[in-house]
């Protein structure tokens, strides 16, 4: 099979798969409790919720976009200069 013609390889995935983690806890972070008609629940303005929680989304949604834009190495060229550094010795 040859692994050149793929775009992603197995670190590109497991990156993919941290952000998304990443982006999941900080919305879980954002989430609880709201106010209704009836009452006030001031901790919707706790800085866990407006600040903490969007860095960390932030935080993750970068590292998918560097997930998808990082190119892996090409196995084939590296097998072919070690191949060629063989022979000339």
């Amino acid at each position: 099979m040859d692994r050149k013609n793929f775009a992603f390889d197995r670190i590109n995935f497991i990156l993919l798969a941290v952000g998304m983690i990443i982006v999941i806890i900080g919305f879980i972070m954002m989430s609880g409790g709201g106010t209704d008609d009836h009452s006030f629940n001031p901790a919707i303005y706790s800085a866990m919720r407006i600040k903490v929680a969007p860095a960390v989304c932030f935080i993750g949604f970068v590292s998918m976009v560097y997930a998808i834009i990082r190119k892996p190495k090409d196995v084939a060229a590296d097998n072919d200069v070690m191949t060629e550094s063989n022979v000339e010795k």
